[in-house]
């Protein structure tokens, strides 16, 4: 049987704690790069097709994340299917809308957990969006958080921030400037780019201890941290190394700044595997950089629909998609 799930779904059965411990095993045993290909991009006018694949090194269902976009409407679709690794049956059908936030701002929680300074953290926050509020909701399933600050520019969209994350019980300040969201905070976490790709966090600010979460810079085109942010950070962790620090656009702009970033990024993945080790000073600042990764889109989907078979969630598929003998 097929099972087939709705966005609705999708959230009814997704936890924050298993889907950051199924994203640790996963990049854990991640294996070799083929098991996880770079995205591919149709590209037609105005309209994409973006497809991220996978195939788990620990048997868990191997799949693709398919995103539409019709772009002359804004418009953007996303579809997850997971096929048994042993018979190739089709799993799982799956609205992907949800688990593309669910997956990284767990990944980034994982990530936080691994880097940042031991105990109690506090938060600054650039950014009051759907990221913004699911990076806070992570993080407070891996550390007590003592005190969240967020700068948008809009104040009411501070004061709904704060209003959306009350049943975290932790206090929600809000900041006049990105610069005092990020003052005397454990984890800066970046999740707004500006609309004409200025950088939102600028290096001379970071202070000595310092993890920086940063999600939102995943092309070439886009900015989100500054040179000296790179030029300043002594560690730099990547979900995808490789697309990291040849494709996004504040690693372009460091190359060509002449700050060489190879000698100190290493990826998640050996990171959680334990080859390499992330923070080895307090006062070290620490950057973890991601682009999105079939290997998350995969760990969380197949962890929601193994919680979603269990909840009685979703519906089956009305025909069953055969798997032939080849």
């Amino acid at each position: 049987m097929t099972l087939v799930l709705s966005d609705e779904d999708v959230r009814e059965s997704f936890d924050w704690g298993l889907a950051i411990k199924a994203l640790h095993a996963a990049y854990a045993a991640a294996g070799t790069a083929s098991r996880y290909p770079n995205r591919t991009v149709a590209k037609g006018g105005i309209n994409w097709l973006r497809s991220l694949t996978g195939i788990p090194a620990d048997g868990s269902p191997m799949g693709a994340k398919i995103i539409a976009g019709a772009w002359a409407n804004r418009q953007v679709a996303y579809l997850i299917s997971l096929f048994d690794q042993d018979t190739a049956e089709l799993v799982a059908l799956m609205d992907g809308n949800s688990v593309t936030g669910f997956r990284t701002a767990a990944t980034s929680a994982l990530a936080t957990n691994l880097l940042a300074r031991p105990g109690t953290i506090s938060v600054g926050v650039i950014g009051s969006g759907f990221e913004a509020q699911k990076h806070v909701r992570a993080l407070a399933a891996v550390r007590r958080l003592e005190a969240v600050k967020v700068f948008s520019p809009r104040p009411q969209s501070r004061v709904r921030f704060a209003s959306e994350l009350a049943d975290l019980n932790v206090p929600v300040s809000a900041a006049e400037s990105a610069r005092e969201a990020i003052s005397e905070v454990d984890v800066v976490v970046c999740a707004a780019r500006s609309y004409d790709e200025t950088p939102t966090l600028l290096g001379e600010w970071l202070q000595p201890g310092q993890t920086v979460i940063s999600i939102g810079s995943t092309v070439a085109e886009q900015r989100e941290v500054d040179t000296e942010t790179i030029k300043r950070t002594d560690v730099i962790i990547a979900d995808v190394l490789s697309e990291v620090l040849h494709e996004t656009g504040d690693l372009l702009a460091a190359k060509a700044d002449n700050i060489d970033a190879e000698h100190k990024a290493f990826s998640l993945a050996d990171l959680a595997a334990g080859n390499v080790k992330g923070r080895q000073d307090e006062r070290q600042i620490i950057l973890y950089k991601s682009v999105g990764a079939g290997l998350q889109d995969l760990a969380v989907a197949s962890m929601c629909a193994e919680r979603a078979a269990a909840l009685g969630l979703g519906a089956p598929l009305p025909i069953r998609i055969q798997p032939v003998t080849k």
